[in-house]
């Protein structure tokens, strides 16, 4: 499986990360009371580190994105931002795309900042690697849970989504929680299509369905 292949290239960056649920129907870590003097950057960004924490992923690359349209933001946590999610992009957030995208940001807009020199190791790495899955991309004998694979870790997450209904996909486990975090598989009586079992990180189960078929 391509998944078991290329897992390697983003353990040394966040190794902690893992599975979480939907970040629709998760409720945020309540965060402890702030102490004198924190900024709301610091706030925030223990708001994401408390997420990530509790496996909570895919929300906490939601709030870092909230974060970094705050105009507030000076150069270096605006890099550190980018670095974390960039990070969390690479890690389990299966989104090779958009993690090569932060990084190239911080090595071109903040190059004096503190996390510039890790930023460009890490873009190395991942730049690579998208290389590589793009070339696999064009080769003709890949099957379709190949293509779904590698378009899924690039974070072509739309494409992936049409190529598995398309094809009648059945991904394992893995995907299909994602898919689930990301919103693009939800539960409710209201859906059609194809259904899919899901067993979430604590053990609950569910029939999941692709939301836009219930719309």
């Amino acid at each position: 499986m391509i998944r078991s292949i290329l897992a390697g290239a983003s353990v040394l960056i966040l190794a902690s990360a893992c599975a979480s649920s939907n970040p629709a129907d998760t409720v945020a870590p309540t965060p402890s009371a702030p102490e004198a003097g924190q900024s709301k950057y610091d706030l925030a960004m223990g708001t994401v580190n408390s997420l990530v924490d509790a496996g909570n992923e895919q929300t906490a690359i939601d709030r870092l994105t909230q974060l970094l349209g705050d105009p507030g933001m000076s150069d270096e946590q605006m890099a550190e931002t980018l670095m974390k999610r960039a990070a969390l992009r690479y890690g389990a957030g299966s989104d090779v795309d958009g993690a090569v995208d932060d990084l190239e940001e911080i090595v071109n807009e903040y190059p004096g900042s503190a996390v510039a020199e890790q930023a460009a190791t890490l873009l190395e790495e991942a730049s690579a690697e998208q290389a590589q899955l793009e070339e696999t991309l064009d080769t003709e004998a890949l099957s379709p849970m190949e293509r779904f694979e590698i378009l899924f870790r690039l974070g072509r997450h739309q494409a992936a989504s049409d190529l598995m209904l398309a094809g009648a996909l059945e991904p394992d486990n893995t995907y299909v929680l994602d898919m689930y975090q990301m919103g693009y598989l939800c539960d409710g009586d209201e859906l059609a299509g194809p259904k899919f079992e899901l067993v979430e990180p604590d053990g609950t189960a569910r029939t999941v369905q692709f939301c836009e078929l219930g719309k």
